[in-house]
């Protein structure tokens, strides 16, 4: 009988237990829930480093070196919700800074899209978008070169006289496409008028309806020479980190398959593992830096975690999207300090920073 009566209540201490367990598991779980910011609304719902455990020390040292390597916004998402919004230099909330090549990640999404709805085929020939004589080629090597090959930085066409120049003399043959890979801007322009070619209207106005608009961005793209830089504020590049985050799904809405992104965000061919399509990739074998031709082995950026993907634009604007730590990063302003047109020794130095406050 006391066997009996030791049984039942192990049993019943058991279930209570497993039960506190799974309850614990389910509010756990409802915590974690990503965040996203309301519609047309300053609100944007926010966590403390300290409840985050991050050191607050180093949190400090970063915030000075930010102010000091010429930022003007700064944010850091934790699932979603603002863990860190800083302005300076005289900059705010309402500030407006160009995205610089850190746009390169709004197009090639506007271009997932557009091939997600049936409008192209990145395999296709580019021409059929651009329209043949888009260059000086000859038509078969016209021809050779695909819609993948501009938002992959292989088109073969010659970098070594105008980097921008998007006229149709500017385009000459160098090598065949795939041959060598090297950031050459002017076949990036052309992939907003592939896009329009595509479907068949104006790019501006298909990319605010089928990303803009959906998840609450502002901003506007501004011409610039031969270039088209997006500029916004701080917030809404945060917004579309947020949205890259969670592969393409804002709250419920699916802008852009998974398949699709996660397409566009791994390495997109041999020749620099560290590139996808318009995106930079941490944690490659090697990688290929803009102005040059030379591989250089490792990392990207040594001091982030392996699984950052990034967008990275001159004079040091930033867009870092990190998976394993939950983290959406942005980094607006002027030239941290390298000045170059993407990748620069300012991400790892603020990589070095970052990780000293949330390790």
């Amino acid at each position: 009988m006391k066997l009996f009566k030791f049984f039942i209540i192990s049993l019943l201490l058991f279930t209570c237990s497993s039960a506190e367990s799974i309850q614990q598991d389910e509010q756990n779980e409802e915590n974690s829930e990503l965040y996203f910011p309301p519609l047309n609304s300053d609100e944007w719902g926010t966590i403390s480093t300290s409840q985050l455990g991050w050191n607050e020390n180093a949190k400090q040292e970063l915030l000075n070196y930010l102010e000091n390597s010429d930022t003007e916004g700064f944010i850091i998402l934790h699932e979603g919700k603002i863990a860190i919004e800083s302005y300076f230099n005289g900059a705010n909330q309402f500030t407006n800074n160009p995205w610089f090549s850190a746009g390169k990640t709004l197009t090639a999404f506007t271009l997932s899209i557009a091939e997600q709805e049936g409008f192209l085929d990145i395999e296709n020939s580019s021409n059929l978008y651009l329209g043949e004589g888009w260059s000086s080629l000859s038509n078969q090597q016209e021809n050779a070169i695909k819609v993948k090959n501009h938002v992959t930085m292989t088109t073969g066409l010659d970098y070594t006289a105008d980097l921008y120049c998007t006229d149709s003399d500017c385009m000459t043959f160098l090598d065949n496409p795939d041959s060598f890979w090297y950031y050459h801007n002017a076949p990036y322009t052309l992939t907003q008028s592939i896009i329009s070619g595509a479907v068949d209207g104006n790019f501006d106005s298909y990319f605010n309806s089928k990303l803009k608009t959906i998840i609450g961005m502002q901003g506007t793209w501004v011409p610039l020479g031969y270039n088209r830089f997006y500029a916004s504020t701080a917030r809404s590049m945060a917004r579309f980190g947020l949205l890259c985050y969670n592969k393409g799904v804002w709250d419920n809405t699916e802008i852009l398959n998974e398949s699709y992104f996660n397409e566009m965000t791994n390495t997109s061919q041999t020749l620099n593992p560290a590139y996808g399509y318009l995106w930079w990739l941490n944690g490659k074998s090697s990688f290929i830096l803009p102005s040059s031709a030379t591989s250089f082995n490792g990392k990207l950026i040594p001091n982030a975690p392996d699984d950052l993907i990034a967008g990275l634009g001159a004079n040091d604007q930033k867009l870092y999207i990190v998976p394993s730590k939950k983290l959406v990063i942005i980094r607006m302003g002027g030239n941290g300090g390298e000045g170059q047109l993407g990748p620069s020794g300012y991400d790892n130095a603020l990589w070095e920073k970052i990780s000293a406050m949330i390790n």
